[in-house]
């Protein structure tokens, strides 16, 4: 049966209510599913897409092959995937940036982060982390605010780049601190780490487990986390919201999503799936360990819902912030 038949096929039996979610997730027995990264290999979002992939291989006895596709802010690799047949054999781990800031960062996108996919679940978070150079005489979070209040506009902070997690934190930590401190845009969260601890800059919002491994070795001190609770791996330091600004909370995330239009029962089936792969204490201390947290219960409807309130935080972040790509 070629596929766009067993497409109509699978689609006609959902539809009829005759498809069981576990007998449509069969239909990926024996078949190679491509799990598309939105950036090269070695980064971030391999640390959760790569054991992700591993388990989904296993628990659906299939091939999984991870498919790295960097460029355009994680665009090209989301286009694709909006692009592909809707048979769970294409599918993205979308991040932060490809389904909640992209949108409003990019002056055109080839893809609708909501029309063209379908939104399976939210694998894993990890939050920015707010560090500074031990030799400076910053020890928390109200160190920084009053040393930035008494010198406006003379502290820098770095981040990876323009608009990313890292950026928009610190636009929004900004506006709601009241602090004038100046952005230090670099090509990647690396080559900023160096000079933080060279001390060619004072600050540098970082996502947490990219400058964990600094944090533990002493080399930079975290003063907060942007989460909404502690981390397991640095629990001393406080969240940004303990620190004095109640309700302020933000995280890199990464989730799993289809392309439009996948039949219900299969989009049932995966959302399942993935949902056992988060909670699973194998899948957990892959990630935990690195500083992100797994997420075992938000797929399906609730996953879209997670999108759209990201969306409208992003998309008013960079708004605020000012900035576009065109």
């Amino acid at each position: 049966m070629r596929r766009r038949e067993f497409l109509e096929f699978v689609a006609a039996l959902a539809g009829a209510g005759l498809m069981a979610p576990a007998a449509c997730a069969q239909t990926l027995s024996g078949k190679q599913i491509r799990v598309v990264v939105p950036f090269p290999p070695g980064g971030a979002t391999d640390i959760v897409a790569r054991p992700f992939a591993q388990m989904l291989g296993e628990t659906l006895n299939a091939t999984v092959v991870v498919d790295n596709r960097g460029g355009a802010g994680g665009s090209i690799a989301a286009d694709a995937v909006a692009k592909s047949v809707p048979d769970g054999q294409s599918l993205l781990v979308g991040t932060v940036g490809t389904h909640a800031i992209n949108p409003a960062l990019y002056a055109r996108l080839p893809y609708d982060a909501v029309r063209d996919f379908t939104p399976l679940a939210l694998l894993a978070y990890g939050p920015v982390a707010i560090i500074v150079n031990p030799s400076q005489p910053i020890n928390s979070l109200a160190d920084l605010v009053a040393l930035a209040k008494k010198m406006p506009g003379k502290l820098n902070y770095g981040t990876a780049g323009i608009g990313t997690p890292g950026h928009l934190t610190a636009e929004m930590f900004r506006a709601v601190s009241g602090i004038d401190i100046q952005h230090v845009p670099y090509k990647g969260g690396a080559l900023g780490l160096t000079d933080l601890i060279g001390g060619q800059i004072q600050i540098m919002f970082e996502p947490l487990q990219s400058a964990l491994s600094n944090v533990q070795a002493g080399k930079v001190r975290a003063l907060a986390l942007s989460s909404k609770a502690r981390s397991a791996v640095v629990p001393d330091v406080p969240t940004i919201a303990e620190s004095g600004y109640a309700g302020f909370e933000t995280t890199a995330w990464w989730g799993v999503f289809g392309p439009a239009k996948m039949p219900d029962a299969l989009t049932t089936a995966l959302v399942a799936e993935i949902e056992r792969i988060a909670g699973s204490d194998a899948f957990r201390s892959r990630l935990e360990p690195l500083g992100v947290t797994a997420v075992a219960t938000l797929g399906g409807p609730a996953f879209a819902d997670f999108q759209r309130g990201e969306l409208a935080k992003w998309g008013k972040a960079v708004h605020d912030a000012a900035v576009r790509i065109d």
